[in-house]
């Protein structure tokens, strides 16, 4: 006996070519639509002359306020009470790299990594103290780990430290490529405890004496993103700034496992939006009399759908690892390698449609094309991912 499967949802998006967003109950995905129109109305019309300007529109952050979309992923804070899945959580770094990736950016470093560390790396006290002002947006967090001389290698070569002083901890070092630095209400600094060597994590309040974020100028990606460099000269924490749960790297690993799969959304969301910028230029620019869409080796082009479709697939099943309890480091590490290179490729094909017209603003393609380039790169690049993976499927470290 047969079945009749019930009709998708009509406002899927057609590069959803499986129909994966029909997996979301209706709850959820009437907050993915109410998301969806968000930033095609308060975010889209901004966005190319703040990233030409190379600088963050900060009455942003009051229309996020407004649109409850922070903290749904956490228990207790957001305004999708339980929790909302990880389908969802994933499903919504899509939706705003789909529309421009530095806000994307913007929003994983408040709402991820900065909210995340305090969530899981605080204690009780820690959490009421700074996240339901983070959850209101009232205040905006940072992450900073990535120094100017060690990216990869800053578990066992971390050159910021920590030296406890009574029960104050003072801090010295430098950080590099910290998003929303320059404006940020409180930064969670990782540093390297001088006595036994170990990872910590300490939330800086900003204006705290000898903390000096300095603007990164001159980038060609994620123009709207705030990247500083960070000097800490004798930076003076107290203990209770100190997050109490996080005792060693392992501690802070759990965080980067979490926030790297955001991030394969996100390049799946670029790899979107750039599709869909690709194929409506295709429909409507007229060549030999006709739309290009109609020519062999222009639908050629078009049909990196195939590779949309297979990280899609993938992300979705690493949600419901998610849901799960079973993710794994090695989990993240593949999604992101796999995604952020398929981007590259997909960014780089719909840019080709658009000839000569894909290096100008004007038509959007040219933003997302050089933004792949450092969602490519952040969060470990594909060979830190390879390798981390290698060493899942080999039992063999590869790493020097």
């Amino acid at each position: 006996m047969t079945t009749t499967p019930p009709a998708p949802p009509d406002d899927l998006l057609g590069a959803d070519f499986y129909l994966y967003e029909a997996l979301l109950p209706d709850d959820e995905r009437k907050i993915l639509r109410k998301a969806r129109a968000f930033l095609r109305d308060e975010v889209k019309p901004m966005v190319n002359r703040y990233w030409d300007q190379g600088e963050f529109p900060m009455g942003l952050i009051e229309k996020f306020r407004g649109s409850g979309l922070t903290a749904l992923s956490y228990e207790g804070y957001g305004e999708h009470l339980p929790a909302a899945s990880h389908l969802l959580g994933g499903l919504l770094a899509m939706e705003m790299s789909r529309i421009d990736a530095s806000v994307a950016t913007f929003f994983g470093v408040h709402n991820g990594l900065s909210f995340y560390s305090i969530y899981t790396g605080g204690d009780q006290e820690q959490r009421e103290r700074w996240l339901p002002a983070m959850a209101s947006m009232e205040k905006i967090g940072a992450f900073a780990m990535t120094e100017p001389l060690g990216g990869s290698d800053v578990s066992g070569g971390m050159r910021t430290t920590a030296k406890l002083q009574g029960d104050t901890w003072v801090l010295n070092g430098a950080k590099r490529w910290i998003g929303n630095a320059t404006f940020a209400d409180h930064v969670v600094v990782w540093a390297r405890d001088v006595d036994d060597n170990q990872v910590k994590g300490f939330v800086v309040e900003k204006g705290t004496p000898g903390f000096v974020p300095v603007k990164i100028e001159g980038k060609i990606a994620l123009r709207i993103v705030q990247n500083a460099e960070i000097a800490l000269t004798d930076v003076r924490v107290p203990e209770a700034n100190r997050l109490q749960n996080i005792n060693s790297f392992r501690d802070v690993a759990e965080i980067l496992r979490f926030t790297r799969s955001g991030v394969a959304w996100q390049a799946l969301g670029v790899m979107i939006g750039a599709y869909e910028l690709a194929l409506s230029y295709a429909k409507e620019r007229q060549q030999f009399g006709r739309p290009i869409a109609g020519f062999q080796m222009v639908q050629d082009l078009l049909v990196c759908l195939g590779d949309i479709t297979a990280s899609w697939g993938m992300l979705v099943q690493l949600a419901r690892l998610q849901d799960q309890g079973i993710f794994r480091d090695d989990h993240s590490a593949l999604a992101k390698g796999f995604t952020t290179s398929r981007m590259r490729e997909v960014v780089a094909l719909c840019r080709e449609i658009f000839g000569g017209n894909g290096i100008v603003l004007d038509y959007d393609i040219a933003r997302f094309f050089a933004d792949a380039e450092a969602l490519y790169s952040y969060e470990g690049t594909r060979q830190m991912q390879t390798l981390i993976v290698g060493k899942s499927i080999t039992g063999q470290s590869a790493f020097v």
